[in-house]
């Protein structure tokens, strides 16, 4: 059986990985030049640094036992400091305390999509945009972009986030009922955008805690952690904050100057943390996160129902919850229906 993954996140990792032992050639095709979807770790100026999701947080057994135990401990990173709190009025408070584990790699948190790969015989062709998809008799025939053709499969799984899996099922040549009913069923998932801007300076902040949420969701800011907390992320004597807005702010400045984002993010923060120093970076980075956060889950069972036509879906987005560990989990649960 030849079965096609669009999408090398968590999701698309996790069907090739319940996939490794069985009689079938899995290729994944995924549009980035590297694995791990919105798992995504940077290197700049001797830093590493999870610009993307902060950690997996493990949500069931299955995902405890692999991040923990089956793809290898070495390397692992079990963040310590407490995530606090903060409201609208920019207070700070501790936060509950939690015996859940806030796992990265030293080497960054693409380690996971990274490891699951390496269990599988599975190949990855990155940088391959699937554009078009055409139901073939029993199979499905994938072409990229530019028409190329880029083979026909007995089964396919699309991993991408709602919105950019929809537009590949509404570019999909499928004469079924099914086809218009799924994608209006993905279409209708809302998604949060987030804008993260890195902000490092030459000195270590002094601070209790390893990151900040808003819990009321009424400040510009949703999230805030120094990744310094991370062991082999940051040079000691060295601080990485990590900020992340909360949506509304970032959709509205996406598509402003970043220099000037950069700058304004700064200030919220210097704000939020009364340190005037954290007002001047020594350098910063920044990532775009349209489609970065489900607001709720897929609804219905047209994704059910396409399952029996060779066609599947996996993503936080399918169970509503925008965490790795979640689309993991679903995609660990899709690859065990195909096996």
């Amino acid at each position: 059986m030849d079965i096609a993954i669009v999408g090398a996140g968590a999701a698309g990792a996790g069907v090739a990985y319940a996939l490794r032992e069985a009689d079938a050639t899995v290729t994944v095709f995924e549009k980035s030049r590297g694995v791990g979807g919105r798992a995504a770790t940077r290197r700049k100026h001797g830093c590493r640094y999870d610009h993307g999701a902060n950690y997996v947080k493990a949500n069931e057994d299955r995902v405890t036992d692999l991040v923990g135990s089956t793809l290898g401990t070495d390397g692992l990173v079990d963040v310590e400091e407490p995530v606090w709190t903060f409201d609208a009025s920019g207070t700070i408070e501790e936060g509950r305390e939690s015996d859940e584990h806030k796992w990265t790699y030293e080497a960054g948190i693409t380690q996971l999509a990274k490891r699951l790969f390496a269990h599988t015989d599975a190949t990855v062709e990155l940088e391959t945009r699937v554009g078009a998809i055409e139901r073939e008799g029993e199979g499905w025939t994938l072409a990229d972009v530019d028409g190329a053709d880029l083979g026909t499969f007995d089964r396919l799984v699309l991993t991408p986030p709602a919105p950019q899996t929809a537009a590949l099922l509404d570019a999909t040549a499928w004469d079924h009922d099914l086809r218009n009913e799924l994608r209006e069923a993905v279409e209708a998932v809302d998604y949060r955008t987030v804008y993260s801007v890195l902000l490092h300076y030459d000195f270590e902040l002094d601070r209790p805690w390893y990151a900040l949420v808003n819990t009321d969701k009424e400040h510009d800011l949703g999230w805030l952690s120094r990744e310094e907390c991370k062991p082999g992320h940051v040079p000691a004597g060295e601080s990485l904050l990590v900020a992340q807005m909360a949506p509304e702010w970032s959709r509205e400045r996406y598509d402003d100057d970043p220099e000037v984002v950069k700058e304004d993010v700064a200030d919220v923060v210097t704000a939020l943390l009364g340190d005037e120093r954290l007002a001047t970076p020594d350098w910063t980075d920044r990532q775009g996160w349209r489609y970065a956060l489900p607001e709720g889950g897929l609804e219905g069972d047209a994704h059910r129902r396409c399952a029996g036509h060779g066609l599947y879906v996996a993503g936080d987005w399918v169970v509503g919850e925008g965490r790795v560990g979640r689309a993991l989990a679903c995609g660990l649960d899709v690859g065990e229906r195909l096996r």
